[in-house]
C-alpha cells in the first residue's frame, strides 16, 4: 500500500516536532508531499576526493577524508568561533563554525575518520572550511549515494541548528524507504508513451538521486511537464467551468448606434488586428455565456476604439456600459476621448471620479439607476454601493492589473446576473506568462498599430551631453511641438544621487526662462485639482514642457507632444520606459525619446536601454523583461501566486509550456469530463490538489 503523501511531516522518521516547526517556517514543509517537492537547486560530483595538499584557491565545493584532532575557540570582535584541526596524511586544515559550538562538539568524535563537504578559504596561509558539513566515512560509504548529489533550498536558520544538506537528503530518503520507492503515477499511459515519458516513481527518485545524466534529464523534463501541465489543465477547465455555468446577456443583433458610428462617424478605417478582435468580441457578446475577455495592445493600437464598439453593441441591446480607469487623469481622458468620438450620436457619458462633486454626483446615480446615462466612465468610485445600475450589460477594466481581484469582482455584482466582462491592458504580456497567468480568460491582442505612425525614434544619452539635448528640445519646441521631462523621485534620496523632480524643474526654469516658455509640473503628491489644472494647461497648449513623475506613464494623450525625456533612465523597468515613451508618438510628425543616465550602468541597466533603442515592439519588449525580472516580479504578487512553481521556470521552459497546454487541451477535447479508464489517472491528481476544489464542480 503506498505512503499517504498527506501526511505531516513530524511523522516522518528522523524528524521529530522541533524539526517539523522549523521546516514549516523555513522552507514552508508540512507534508511528506512537500518534502518530496522539495526540488534541489544543482548537483555536485560527490565521486572526487582531495587531498589537503593538493587543494587549489578556488572556493569550489570539495570533499576531504580526515580525522579532527582537537577543537579551540577563538576569540573575536562579535562573540567565538569554533575551529577544529582537521588532517589527513598530505596535510593539516581548519573546520570553523561561528555559532552551534556546544552542539558540533558534542556530535562529533576526535580522531574518527570523517568526510568533510564545502567550499573552502585560504587564510592565514591555511586552507579552511566554514560550517563544512560532516559525515563519517563509515556512513557514508554504505549510504545510498549516486555521482551526483543534490543541493537543496535552504536558510541560515536551518544551516545553524544542524538541519544540513545530508540531514535532508537523509529524510528524503527515509520517504523513500517507507514508501518502498513506489510512488502513485499521475499521468495517462496514453500520454507517457506518446511522450516517452519515464515513470512518477522513476522520475522522483532521479531527482533527488540521479543515477546518471541522462536519468537526470528525462526526470527533469517528466515533472517540469507534469507541473505546466496540471496548471494549464486548471486554467482550461476554470474557463469550461465559467463558460458551461455563468450565463451572460445575450447582444443578439448589432443596432443603430454601432451602425452609424461605424458608418458615418468613424474617424479613420479599422486595422485589420481591430476588425479581429471586434469579431472575437462580438462572438462572445452573441453567446450565451458570459464574456471572460483580456484584450491586449501595445501603447496607441487603438484599443479604445475597441472598447467604444464594444460599448455601442451593449447599448443597441438595451443594456448600459461602463469603464474603469485606475487613475483620474486616465478615466477624465477616456471621459474627453469618447465625448468627441460620440458627439454625433444620441448617447448620454457621464464621469464619476472622487473629484465629482455633490450635487453633480447625485445627478449622476439618479440618472444611472433611472436608465437615462447610457456610459458611465469612472475610477475606483464606480465600486461603491451607493453606485446602482439600472441595467449593466458590459463593464470594462483598464490597466485590470492595477485592480485587485476583490475590487474587480464588486463590478459582476452590479446586476443581477453578471455582465459581460472586457479588461484591457497596454502593458504587453509575453504569450508564456499570458498563457499561466490568465490562462481561464479567452485573449484578444491588437498587434499593429494605425496606419500613418511614425516609428518613435529612441535614443541613449549621457549626462554629459545634456546641453545638446536641450538645444535640441528648443528646435523642437520652435516648430510648435510639446516635451515631456520625466524624473523618477518627488524628493531627493540620500541614498541616491539621480536627479530628483524638484532640482531638474528648477533647472529647467533655468534654461526654458519665460516668457519664452511655459513649464507645467505634476506628481502624485499633489491635489488632484491642481494636477488637472497642470494637465489641462499643457493638453491645451499652453505650456510646451511637462517635468513630471510616473503619474504620466498611463493614458495622457496630447498628440502634439512629440518629445518624452526620461531622466535617470536606468532607475525604471522595461514596461514603465515602453510605456512612458506611448506617451509621444500619438501625432502624424516625427517623435523622439531621449533616455538620460549617469555613467556607472549595471548589467541589466545596459540590456533595458539597449532593448529600448532597439525595438519599438512591446512583446519583444516584454520577453526581455521578463528574462530580467521573472514572472513573479513583473506580474505583482496577486497575479503570480499561479506561477509558485516548484520545479518548471516559465522562461526558460516556454516551449515545454506550450507542449503542456496542448496536451490539457486535446485530453479535455476528447474527454471533457475525464471520465475514460486512461483519464483516471488525471481526475485523481486532480482531485487531490486542493487548489482546484473550488471548480471541481465543473467535472463532477
Amino acid at each position: 500500500m503506498a505512503i499517504n503523501l498527506q501526511t505531516p511531516i513530524d511523522y516522518l522518521k528522523g524528524v521529530g516536532s522541533s524539526r517539523a516547526d522549523l521546516l514549516r517556517k523555513e522552507l514552508g514543509i508540512h507534508t511528506y508531499q512537500d518534502l518530496m517537492n522539495l526540488f534541489p537547486n544543482r548537483y555536485i560530483d560527490r565521486t572526487q576526493y582531495y587531498k589537503i595538499n593538493a587543494l587549489q584557491r578556488n572556493n569550489a565545493d570539495v570533499q576531504v577524508i580526515g580525522k579532527i584532532v582537537s577543537f579551540t575557540e577563538v576569540g573575536q570582535n562579535r562573540g567565538k568561533r569554533l575551529v577544529a584541526k582537521f588532517q589527513d596524511d598530505t596535510g593539516t586544515m581548519e573546520l570553523v563554525w561561528f555559532r552551534g559550538h556546544k552542539w558540533i562538539k558534542d556530535s562529533l568524535k576526535l580522531n574518527t575518520p570523517y568526510v568533510a563537504f564545502g567550499k573552502t578559504n585560504w587564510f592565514n596561509s591555511t586552507f579552511s572550511m566554514p560550517h563544512p558539513e560532516l559525515e563519517p566515512l563509515a556512513e557514508h560509504e554504505k549510504n545510498l549515494r549516486s555521482a551526483m548529489q543534490a543541493v537543496y533550498p535552504s536558510t541560515e536558520k536551518l544551516s545553524n541548528r544542524g538541519i544540513s544538506n545530508r540531514v535532508l537528503s537523509k529524510m528524503i530518503q527515509q520517504l523513500f524507504v517507507d514508501a518502498n520507492g513506489k510512488f502513485d503515477e499521475s499521468l495517462p499511459d496514453s500520454l507517457r508513451k506518446e511522450l516517452n515519458l519515464i515513470s512518477k516513481s522513476e522520475a522522483l527518485f532521479n531527482i533527488h538521486f540521479p543515477k546518471s545524466p541522462e536519468l537526470l534529464t528525462k526526470a527533469q523534463f517528466r515533472l517540469k511537464f507534469e507541473e505546466l501541465f496540471y496548471i494549464q489543465l486548471q486554467l482550461i477547465i476554470k474557463n469550461l467551468a465559467h463558460k458551461s455555468k455563468i450565463k451572460g446577456f445575450p447582444f443578439e443583433h448589432i443596432g443603430e448606434h454601432f451602425k452609424t458610428f461605424f458608418e458615418e462617424h468613424l474617424p479613420f478605417d479599422l486595422t485589420n488586428a481591430q476588425k479581429r478582435v471586434l469579431k472575437e468580441i462580438r462572438a462572445d457578446l452573441g453567446s450565451n455565456a458570459q464574456m471572460n475577455r483580456l484584450l491586449q495592445g501595445d501603447v496607441g493600437s487603438g484599443k479604445t476604439i475597441v472598447a467604444l464598439m464594444s460599448m455601442l453593441m451593449a447599448l443597441d441591446n438595451g443594456f448600459q456600459a461602463c469603464l474603469m480607469a485606475p487613475t483620474e487623469i486616465l478615466s477624465v481622458q477616456h471621459y474627453n476621448g469618447l465625448l468627441d468620438l460620440c458627439k454625433e450620436l444620441k448617447i448620454n457619458i457621464k464621469l464619476l471620479t472622487g473629484s465629482t462633486k455633490t450635487s453633480e454626483r447625485r445627478e449622476i446615480l439618479e440618472s444611472l439607476k433611472n436608465g437615462d446615462l447610457n456610459i458611465i466612465i469612472g475610477t475606483h468610485a464606480l465600486l461603491e454601493d451607493k453606485v446602482e445600475f439600472h441595467n449593466l450589460g458590459l463593464a470594462i477594466i483598464d490597466e485590470q492589473h492595477r485592480f485587485g481581484v476583490a475590487q474587480r469582482s464588486k463590478l459582476w455584482h452590479k446586476n443581477s446576473t453578471p455582465p459581460h466582462i472586457l479588461v484591457m491592458t497596454a502593458t504587453p504580456i509575453p504569450r508564456t506568462l499570458a498563457m499561466s497567468v490568465y490562462g481561464d480568460l479567452d485573449i484578444s491582442i491588437i498587434d499593429e498599430l494605425p496606419a500613418g505612425r511614425k516609428p518613435i525614434k529612441t535614443v541613449h544619452r549621457y549626462d554629459k551631453n545634456r546641453l545638446n539635448v536641450f538645444r535640441f528640445v528648443k528646435d523642437e519646441i520652435a516648430k510648435g511641438r510639446q516635451v515631456y521631462i520625466v524624473y523618477p523621485l518627488i524628493q531627493e534620496s540620500e541614498k541616491m544621487d539621480y536627479k530628483d523632480l524638484m532640482d531638474g524643474y528648477e533647472s529647467i526654469t533655468r534654461d526654458f526662462q519665460m516668457p519664452d516658455y511655459q513649464i507645467s509640473i505634476v506628481h502624485g503628491k499633489m491635489k488632484p485639482a491642481d494636477k488637472d489644472y497642470e494637465m489641462q494647461r499643457f493638453i491645451k497648449g499652453e505650456t510646451q514642457i511637462m517635468v513630471a513623475t510616473t503619474v504620466i506613464e498611463v493614458g495622457v494623450n496630447v498628440p502634439n507632444a512629440s518629445v518624452m525625456i526620461i531622466e535617470s533612465a536606468e532607475r525604471f523597468g522595461l514596461s514603465q520606459l515602453h510605456q512612458l515613451r506611448g506617451r509621444v508618438g500619438r501625432g502624424a510628425e516625427q517623435s523622439y525619446c531621449i533616455l538620460m543616465t549617469g555613467h556607472k550602468l549595471s548589467n541589466d541597466s545596459k540590456t533595458r536601454l539597449e532593448t529600448m533603442v532597439k525595438t519599438s515592439d512591446g512583446f519583444e519588449i516584454a520577453e526581455v523583461d521578463l528574462k530580467l525580472r521573472g514572472p513573479g516580479d513583473l506580474m505583482g504578487t496577486q497575479q503570480s501566486g499561479v506561477l509558485n512553481l516548484k520545479i518548471a521556470d516559465i522562461v526558460k521552459d516556454k516551449d515545454l509550456l506550450q507542449h503542456a497546454r496542448y496536451h490539457a487541451k486535446k485530453i479535455l477535447n476528447e474527454d471533457p469530463k475525464l471520465a475514460s479508464t486512461d483519464n483516471a489517472v488525471v481526475l485523481d491528481t486532480y482531485r487531490k490538489l486542493s487548489k482546484f476544489k473550488n471548480i471541481w464542480n465543473y467535472i463532477s
